[in-house]
């Protein structure tokens, strides 16, 4: 962490208004104040006064400035002043939310006292954040916002009649409720053949786990149909794979209960994005280097449940079990 940036008083915020009348150049003033000139400059900017009611008096005024810089921190600090609101947004941060899904959630829920997701961060990364290591509940956890790296697949032969090509644009384009895709999540391979069968439905972004003792074809294709094989066939229609060995067995699925398989080219893990997308929100609880073999099935509903009662922004801020459960209504009346 760098070092703590101290504000300018009101003493030094009167001496610049002076200068500044004075045409004083900027980097003397901060010459003088010992400051770097970009404070300076940042000042000037942030705090320039300026009222349409009073003609001729746009400029930089020290008292203006100091009340401006109070309002603003006083905006920033709502997290001290209003312990409720606090508690609400670290226990939902603790829960794996992030800023944005808290902030947007506040809006859907029609809180009357509720924060924007940049005072959340503030808040994270300020000296009472750090003190509860709050930065390591979030996604990457990182102390500073980095992005994001990608992953990649390998790939059997199957026919041509279940490649993805075929897939109804319906199925594409997410217009019908009731398709999943499918992936596998590996582990470091010292801590055996353990792995995680990771089932989104597309349109709700409804998740299932599934641990796996290891990747042969029968067992892990039997334990996605008996977690699928209850649901109304409106609501396990269909369900994308990829090309690798564990999932070889699918004629068995469409045989045995009624759910199109479908099949992506190979090396093209990118084509069903949505399950992707969801194993890298799973990695936060589940990281490659857990030993999966000593998570029970407890522990994989703990981890489901959480991420489908958080809410996504994909979904106008509803959880994916809201929007599930309104789906299946739907489709069953």
């Amino acid at each position: 962490m760098g070092a703590v940036y101290d504000q300018l008083s009101i003493t030094e915020r009167r001496k610049i208004e002076r200068w500044r009348h004075a045409k004083v150049p900027v980097d003397e003033m901060a010459r003088v104040l010992k400051r770097c000139r970009s404070t300076i400059f940042r000042e000037l900017k942030r705090n320039h006064f300026s009222d349409e009611s009073m003609p001729g008096c746009d400029g930089y005024y020290g008292a203006a400035a100091h009340l401006m810089q109070a309002e603003r921190r006083s905006r920033e600090r709502k997290l001290i002043k209003h312990p409720e609101l606090r508690k609400r947004v670290i226990e939902r941060i603790k829960n794996g939310w992030t800023p944005e899904q808290i902030s947007n959630r506040m809006i859907h829920e029609c809180a009357p006292l509720r924060v924007c997701q940049e005072t959340i961060y503030r808040y994270i990364y300020s000296k009472e954040g750090q003190r509860e290591d709050l930065w390591w509940y979030l996604p990457t956890h990182r102390i500073a916002r980095r992005p994001r790296r990608t992953r990649r697949r390998r790939e059997p032969k199957f026919h041509r009649d279940v490649s993805i090509l075929f897939r109804p644009d319906d199925v594409a384009h997410r217009r019908q409720f009731g398709h999943w895709e499918a992936d596998l999540m590996l582990f470091k391979q010292k801590l055996g053949q353990t792995n995680v069968t990771s089932l989104v439905e597309r349109v709700s972004r409804f998740t299932v786990i599934l641990k796996n003792p290891n990747k042969r074809t029968k067992p892990v294709m039997g334990k996605i149909m008996s977690a699928i094989k209850d649901l109304p066939l409106v609501a396990r229609r269909s369900i994308t794979f990829d090309r690798g060995t564990e999932f070889v067995s699918w004629p068995h699925l469409q045989a045995e209960i009624g759910t199109q398989t479908w099949f992506c080219d190979p090396s093209s893990p990118w084509q069903k994005g949505t399950v992707e997308n969801t194993n890298r929100r799973l990695r936060r609880w589940l990281p490659r280097k857990r030993d999966i073999r000593q998570c029970t099935d407890h522990d994989m509903k703990v981890i489901c449940d959480r991420l489908n009662n958080t809410p996504r922004k994909c979904l106008g801020w509803k959880t994916p079990a809201e929007v599930f459960r309104e789906k299946i209504l739907e489709e069953v009346r």
